[in-house]
């Protein structure tokens, strides 16, 4: 038997329904509308577009547009939902979840109920693409027994784990838990890093965070904007509908390789040992050295102006070379505020400290019209490129061993043949980094965003920690990872390591998500038996649910068809099914498997290697040939690890018969 209050509430939803229907509709209206306040014809069009994008964001389309009600001691009641939603007299229907009346429908507890007499949490069914009331979770803070769940209903956020996965991350706005909700509201200036073990919501906590962030600085941030950074495409495609899904569309969401466009092809594919070097943070030290190496102060600096020399002695040419490299600008500023003082040097000796007609601006035109007189100037500081300067470190020996900071195995391992004239150039992704480090010295010109939130942190190399941060205005991030999935060659064992890479913004600390809400407690404790292996300074994660099948540990002479076999079998039972196996078992799964494609989540069953499976969830699980995985160097134990906590419903294992467990 249902709630008694079920029809009410069904009632409650369904106005708040139409209400936004009508709020669309206003909107829509109000962007056709001839008489715009807008000065100009481009600014009718920018408005037109921003309230048709607002118009966008008002669309329900099944989504649950509330999931709960908060009754406070003083009388108020709240409708909690995804966005907010106001009547025809603009009184509130529904508040949106980041509202600071909002903030006890997360946190209150029955020993500290913030101000509540009651909070009532919807478990809804799915029909047909829509949803539908289907029962009320009652909590009655001024009566400590309903807290154990009188109605009977189960609880929502395990109803919540219990649904089917559709291959896309799902946003957990209805069940944010109040450790999660504590995160998610964390000021917009803080670098916060959020540490958790498989299940316990990073992601999906730095989603959200993003979200609120958004609702709190919606004005400062929509100049600036907001970035977040996936490990790779699949990650990005996973996770792509949960901020729409809570009206954020402007977020830009890329791949570290993605930040830097289609201005460098990647086409070269390092080996672990090249990778590690090129992650190494000895090359901010190499880059600014390779920079200096074009300064190169001259006995004599002389220009010509209207064909009189003017000479510059070398001990003034040293130190407004000084002067210029201890400005805290990049190189290219430095140099031309350099470039400019010589001028100005040039035309105080040339008018004797006297008035003259000539200007100092028709002085620098003309000296710097001059060839002979600019070949001087570049003749003391050339020009560089960072391309150019990363290439010579890269393809020219004598060019990194000028530079130093790697001995000389180390610049064999390194170097590469340089690409001839006329072909395409092609990069590494490691040697990306590179690039973004010379830019960033040379000419400062990187794009800044008001927040950036990073996903999978523990796996990018210093080097690529110093893009991350030099994107992130004020050190403004969300560092989502987890020590014991670390499994880059040149990764991370230590946040306060990284947090040095990443800028040391000021004020930054580290939170940790210990409970496990997605995995059920026999499969994380299983794979939680690899951590004094794989991680033994993590915190293991303790699963919040009880139920779930066991690991089942299947041992088979032919590994590939008992995997196949078990998986197609699954595949009828669940929704989603990933195999997930080293990269030598992938062409007889793949035929075994018949349609699969590698490395995509766009079907019912998915064929991963355990790299890409980091951060996504699946129905059911096959584990193909663990001992392999296992003897991966340098960190088998911990992909084994990722690919054993990917299940939230049920895992198998399958290995060769006589393996040692």
């Amino acid at each position: 038997m249902g709630h008694p209050d079920l029809e009410v509430e069904r009632a409650r939803l369904e106005f708040a329904r139409k209400c936004l229907e009508e709020m669309r509709s206003r909107t829509l209206a109000m962007a056709d509308r001839e008489e715009l306040l807008a000065a100009t014809e481009p600014d009718v069009e920018a408005v037109r577009y921003q309230l048709r994008k607002r118009a966008e964001t008002l669309v329900a389309e099944g989504a649950t547009l509330c999931f709960g009600r908060i009754d406070e001691e003083r009388g108020d009641t709240w409708y909690v939902g995804r966005r907010h939603i106001d009547d025809p007299d603009g009184e509130p229907v529904v508040i949106d979840w980041r509202a600071p009346v909002a903030v006890p429908f997360y946190r209150a507890t029955g020993a500290d109920p913030l101000g509540l007499a009651g909070r009532r949490r919807y478990t809804f069914v799915h029909i047909g693409g829509m949803s539908e009331l289907g029962d009320i979770y009652e909590e009655d803070f001024t009566d400590p027994d309903s807290l154990a769940g009188a109605s009977g209903v189960p609880d929502p956020l395990l109803a919540e784990l219990r649904r089917e996965r559709t291959g896309q991350m799902r946003d957990i706005v209805a069940t944010i838990q109040a450790e999660q909700d504590v995160v998610i509201r964390a000021p917009l200036h803080e670098c916060l890093v959020v540490q958790g073990g498989p299940g316990t919501g990073k992601t999906a906590v730095g989603l959200h965070r993003a979200a609120f962030i958004l609702y709190e600085h919606r004005e400062q941030l929509a100049r600036s904007g907001v970035l977040v950074i996936g490990p790779n495409s699949i990650f990005l495609d996973y996770i792509a509908q949960v901020l729409p899904s809570l009206g954020e569309t402007s977020v830009t969401q890329a791949t570290l390789d993605g930040l830097f466009g289609l201005r460098f092809r990647i086409g070269i594919d390092d080996p672990p040992a090249r990778r590690a070097l090129l992650g190494d943070p000895r090359w901010v030290g190499t880059i600014s050295r390779a920079a200096d190496a074009v300064i190169a102060p001259p006995a004599e600096l002389t220009v010509r102006f209207r064909g009189r020399r003017v000479a510059i002695d070398a001990g003034t040419v040293a130190a407004l070379l000084r002067d210029a490299r201890a400005r805290d600008t990049a190189r290219r500023s430095q140099r031309e505020w350099f470039r400019a003082r010589i001028v100005r040097e040039a035309y105080d000796r040339w008018t004797g400290g006297e008035l003259l007609a000539t200007s100092l601006d028709e002085f620098s035109a003309e000296v710097l019209a001059h060839k002979g007189s600019r070949a001087a100037l570049d003749s003391a500081w050339r020009s560089l490129g960072a391309v150019a300067l990363v290439r010579s470190l890269l393809t020219t020996k004598h060019a990194l061993a000028r530079a130093g900071g790697f001995d000389a195995d180390e610049r064999r391992v390194i170097g590469r043949r340089r690409f001839r004239e006329g072909t395409a150039e092609l990069w590494s992704a490691a040697e990306l980094p590179l690039l973004d480090e010379a830019e960033a010295q040379l000419t400062g010109a990187i794009r800044v965003y008001g927040h950036v939130v990073v996903d999978e942190a523990q796996d990018h190399s210093p080097m690529a920690l110093r893009v991350i941060g030099r994107r992130a205005a004020r050190g403004s991030m969300t560092v989502l990872g987890d020590l014991a999935q670390t499994t880059g060659v040149a990764g991370t064992s230590d946040w306060r390591e990284a947090l040095v890479h990443l800028g040391a913004p000021p004020g930054a600390r580290q939170v940790e998500l210990t409970i496990g809400y997605r995995l059920p407690r026999a499969i994380l404790d299983h794979a939680n038996e690899l951590l004094p292996v794989a991680a033994p300074h993590v915190t293991p994660a303790r699963s919040a649910r009880d139920e779930g099948d066991p690991p089942e540990l299947l041992e088979a002479e032919s590994i590939v068809d008992t995997a196949v076999a078990r998986a197609h079998e699954l595949r009828a039972e669940h929704a989603t099914t990933a195999v997930i196996a080293p990269r030598e078992h992938h062409a007889a799964l793949r035929a075994g498997l018949g349609f699969i494609i590698d490395d995509s989540i766009a079907q019912p069953l998915s064929l991963l290697s355990p790299e890409l499976a980091k951060g996504l969830e699946f129905d059911s699980v096959v584990v193909v040939d663990p001992d392999a995985i296992l003897a991966v160097e340098p960190h088998g134990a911990r992909l084994l690890y990722v690919a054993l906590t990917r299940a939230v419903q049920h895992l198998t294992v399958v290995r060769g018969v006589n393996r040692p467990r």
